[in-house]
């Protein structure tokens, strides 16, 4: 697991003293902040609940701390290389040319940087003399945002391929570019369009995917000579929304889970449940793959955390190889529906916004409920392809139930298997907020694999674990503060208004708008990862879902659905890639696995698109 998920030790030995003192300070400052947001929202509930007190300021606090997270953990993933981009292009070029790519992507997302760095500055010296809370100065967590960007511009640069010869050159192309949009002795209206296609060029050769969106934002708030700390103001505002605390600390319970030996209690426990069936190791990967998913947020983490432990069991059950890799590779994203997973929480965020607007109010609790049937039909679907794929005569050597070994297995796991009760009663009975019910999950995470099970070493393991759920959390907020500049920018020009205009005047079924909505989707998934789309796209649909009365809970569902559909989608699929990495297979041989696959989860999702009513009654029985 060290080698999959650790970051400690990675500076190695020829970097020096000072810098490995530096990436030892990054870890533990982001450790630290993770480590405060679960004890705060925690602390404060029950001074609330025993002593009819609590914490001033409490919850600001947290929502700051998940800014220095986000900063942080952004450029801990610069250091470590891990800033999610686009494109896969430079992996078809030759040595030579993936150099020339690397040193102009670099070059054109260090020199996004330093503006959003510069609007990060000019929006710290408007909020001089507020304060967060405790007497604490607003600015001194503002600093955070060009510190941030800052640190990422360098390492982008420093990740340059060539030596000191290959940075200097992407120095100097940084340099010019920032001089040029500085000193551009043309209209800023008229550079919109050149800035545009070198953007897009910069995109195809492997630009870190929050500079490319940060970047046209950039672009056009130059263009229109608005000022650029305005996306720095919606970075600020997105990052420190009330419930976004729920995302880093859900996230944080999965990596405790995915850390410790929670992957090999549960896939026992699932095995000695209905490996008797046909199939039953295939059942037992979909049901331990949707578990883990459900807290990992669908990164993934699955794929990396169960894929050497379920490998080898679906192989020994006579499941091909193709068929096994295409099974994890489509599993590692099956929970995405399930609470209390990541983007079901972002999509709420966001898409309240939206709703607000017109007098239409959208839950995260909502959302969790919409997800119940529309997920449990994927399990269901995945469950059945696999069953389908293992021979007869192998089904027919499945071992027979032990009642004693499945109360074992269950007994062995019993914490774990707990820890989606006690996250959504503490949700759902009103006793939490759900940042409140994020922090509790993490905390019971935490001390069952440190202090029950002990696969967790407090002092060594820990730390390294939230550094690492950090560096995954940073790069996610990352994204998703840069691209709410951008569409606060679409907003303002009315662009979802104008899309609510053309459509109502040119498609008069509902049934048609969700096909054409589908279609729209499938083409976002292949082209765009989902926290992105989430921030730029959902702003967009939202309305015009509304126009066609849509229920706001049902859209959501159809667009993730279609999102974990992206997931297996050339040419961004994250779970491609990961599986490519993990397994050490070629990507075309994984892209081919996963085909059949994607022809069940198209069914899934046409189904989930046209009988709302899997998505609706659940949380309507609910609410009543």
């Amino acid at each position: 697991m060290d080698a999959e998920f650790g970051i400690a030790g990675r500076a190695g030995a020829g970097v020096p003293g000072f810098v490995r003192v530096l990436h030892r300070a990054e870890d533990v400052l982001l450790s630290l902040a993770l480590g405060a947001m679960v004890i705060l929202p925690l602390a404060e509930a029950l001074l609330r609940r025993f002593w009819q007190t609590g914490i001033p300021g409490a919850s600001a606090l947290t929502q700051h701390l998940v800014l220095a997270v986000a900063m942080l953990g952004g450029a801990v993933a610069a250091r470590e290389d891990r800033l999610l981009s686009l494109s896969t292009l430079t992996a078809f070029l030759d040595a030579r040319w993936r150099s020339v790519a690397q040193i102009l992507s670099g070059a054109c997302g260090a020199a996004a940087c330093v503006f959003l760095a510069q609007g990060s500055i000019d929006y710290l010296r408007i909020e001089t003399g507020s304060k967060i809370a405790l007497g604490i100065p607003l600015p001194l967590v503002l600093g955070l945002m060009p510190l941030g960007f800052g640190l990422i511009a360098i390492r982008v640069l420093y990740r340059s391929p060539g030596g000191w010869a290959g940075r200097a050159v992407a120095a100097l192309l940084a340099a010019a570019m920032v001089g040029g949009a500085v000193f551009c002795p043309v209209s800023p209206e008229k550079m919109v369009w050149p800035c545009s296609v070198m953007l897009v060029l910069a995109t195809l050769l492997g630009m870190p995917l929050f500079a490319v969106l940060g970047g046209a934002a950039l672009i056009l708030f130059w263009g229109k000579g608005e000022p650029i700390a305005a996306i720095s103001v919606s970075h600020y505002d997105m990052v420190v929304n009330p419930s976004l605390p729920a995302v880093p600390l859900f996230t944080l319970a999965g990596y405790f889970l995915a850390e410790g030996g929670a992957s090999t209690r549960l896939v026992r426990v699932f095995r000695a449940l209905v490996g008797q069936f046909r199939g039953g190791s295939a059942i037992a990967a979909v049901l331990v793959c949707a578990f883990f998913t459900s807290f990992t947020g669908a990164s993934g983490v699955t794929i990396l955390a169960l894929g050497g432990l379920l490998m080898p069991v679906l192989l020994a059950d006579k499941f091909s190889e193709r068929s096994s890799l295409g099974l994890l590779t489509s599993a590692g994203s099956v929970g995405l529906l399930f609470p209390p997973c990541l983007p079901l929480i972002l999509y709420a965020i966001v898409a309240n916004t939206i709703c607000a607007r017109d007098g239409v109010t959208l839950s995260i609790q909502e959302m969790f409920l919409g997800g119940v049937v529309p997920g449990l039909l994927l399990v269901g679907m995945t469950i059945v392809w696999g069953v389908l794929q293992q021979p007869r005569g192998a089904a027919a050597a499945a071992p027979r139930f032990e009642p004693r070994e499945a109360m074992a297995a269950v007994r062995g796991a019993l914490w774990e298997l707990l820890l989606p009760v006690i996250a959504l009663a503490a949700m759902f009975s009103g006793l939490a907020t759900p940042v409140e019910a994020a922090a509790l999950t993490a905390l019971y995470a935490f001390v069952a694999e440190a202090f029950i099970y002990r696969d967790l070493k407090v002092g060594r393991d820990a730390p390294r674990v939230m550094a690492e759920c950090g560096l995954l959390v940073g790069g996610v907020l990352l994204i998703l503060g840069v691209a709410m500049g951008l569409t606060n920018y679409l907003v303002d020009a009315q662009v979802p208004d104008r899309i609510v205009d053309w459509a109502k005047g040119s498609i008069h079924s509902p049934l048609i708008f969700l096909l054409g909505l589908n279609l729209f989707l499938i083409v976002v998934g292949c082209l765009m990862d989902i926290y992105s789309a989430i921030i730029v796209v959902v702003p967009l649909i939202v309305r015009v879902g509304l126009a066609f009365g849509i229920d706001p809970v049902h859209l959501g569902i159809v667009f993730m659905a279609n999102m974990q559909l992206g997931y297996l989608t050339p040419p961004i699929g994250m779970n491609l890639f990961m599986a490519s990495y993990r397994f050490g297979k070629p990507m075309p041989e994984v892209i081919r696995s996963v085909i059949p696959m994607m022809i069940v989860y198209v069914i899934g999702v046409l189904l989930i698109t046209y009988i709302p009513e899997l998505t609706t009654a659940l949380p309507r029985l609910m609410v009543k």
